[in-house]
């Protein structure tokens, strides 16, 4: 009986409020999706910066390219040692303290866009190092600048072989925007809570959306891994 009943209410709370549910889950998305791309170019950028070595022998732009990597090492030090919650809340209080009257949409996705920035820097940085080094000699000797020879040769290779671990931060994104409700930002937990705070059934609440983090979730996961394996038929039939 009760737990006719409690499926009965869960039931009942989809077909009642799902419009908030999906309003929810639609903001999720769109914070995970552009914050990781927009964290991905930054960290194209943060990534590039840190590996180069400083080799000139120009006091001033030796001392400019020590500066960009001290802030580079200062930004993903920062970044990945603070939880997101605490970023969210000291850059959307912040900006309100500083006088600059901000949506919390977009308080969101710069949070989002600039934590998951530190992160790809990091992975970025690691595949870049994993290539052979004569790979950056030969560009130069065919007369390619250093930025060229990493847009042209370098970042292509790097990013094939980091589709994972990005496929994963995505993942990461689309669960961890939920620290986002403590400043207000309408995201699927946000709902929930909402909802389940209408109502005092809060369990029912949190199970749909449970459920329906764990639909999007195994959805990004499968079509990742997909893109990350390729085609296996066409593997097949381009084999001697």
């Amino acid at each position: 009986m009760f737990l006719a009943s409690f499926f009965s209410n869960i039931v009942t709370m989809f077909q009642n409020n799902y419009d908030l549910f999906f309003y929810g889950l639609r903001m999720t998305l769109i914070l995970a999706f552009v914050g990781t791309g927009v964290g991905l170019l930054i960290a194209l950028v943060l990534a590039y910066v840190k590996v180069q070595e400083i080799t000139t022998s120009q006091r001033f732009k030796a001392f400019l390219q020590r500066i960009l990597q001290g802030f580079a090492y200062g930004y993903v030090g920062f970044f990945r040692g603070t939880p997101m919650i605490v970023q969210a809340m000291l850059f959307y209080y912040g900006m309100q303290r500083m006088g600059f009257d901000i949506r919390v949409l977009t308080a969101g996705l710069i949070v989002v866009s600039l934590n998951t920035a530190a992160y790809l820097t990091e992975v970025i940085r690691s595949g870049l190092n994993s290539l052979d080094k004569g790979q950056k000699e030969a560009g130069l000797s065919l007369g390619l600048s250093m930025r060229q020879v990493y847009i042209l040769i370098l970042y292509p290779q790097a990013l094939k072989n980091m589709i994972p671990a990005i496929g994963n931060e995505l993942v990461v994104n689309i669960k961890d925007t939920a620290v986002l409700s403590v400043i207000g930002v309408s995201e699927l937990f946000y709902m929930g809570r909402r909802v389940g705070s209408a109502s005092y059934l809060f369990t029912e609440a949190f199970i749909i959306v449970s459920v329906m983090y764990l639909v999007i979730v195994s959805i990004a996961m499968t079509m990742l891994h997909r893109l990350g394996n390729g085609n296996p038929r066409k593997r097949e039939r381009v084999m001697p």
